[in-house]
């Protein structure tokens, strides 16, 4: 069995549950957090192996702060090297949305992302890459 936690960010309650239902039938530990706040708080509570975030929930970018406060901010410094992996419905890549992102600080790139709906056993494969990663 697994030891490794997952946290899962997202404010529709169905996609977190069936992320959720999800990865615990692969043997995930998985946290929950319905907004940006209760994650950020939830980091630091149960200090995840990977965190799994919505871009839209309070604002229509929240999830690139909350990338940004873990990955930059001093009072996440021993978090920043968890891999988020963000989950959207926006189609279009981060890099082409934000194209000054790779002529600037990268602090609003995520470690991997993905667009809903996923893939299954892509996300899977990932999210264990992610962990392995993580890990080593």
């Amino acid at each position: 069995m697994s030891h490794q936690k997952i946290l899962i960010i997202d404010d529709d309650d169905d996609y977190r549950l069936s992320l959720k239902t999800l990865l615990e039938s692969h043997n995930y530990a998985v946290a929950e957090a319905y907004s940006g706040k209760s994650g950020l708080q939830k980091i630091k509570a149960d200090r995840p192996d990977l965190i799994v975030l919505d871009i839209m929930m309070e604002t229509v970018d929240q999830g690139y702060d909350i990338n940004q406060i873990v990955k930059f901010q001093s009072q996440y410094d021993e978090y920043k090297n968890i891999p988020i992996l963000m989950i959207s419905s926006i189609e279009q890549d981060p890099f082409e949305r934000f194209s000054m992102a790779d002529t600037q600080v990268d602090m609003i790139i995520p470690d991997y992302y993905m667009t809903k709906p996923v893939d299954i056993p892509k996300f899977l494969a990932l999210v264990d890459k992610l962990l392995n990663k993580a890990a080593a």
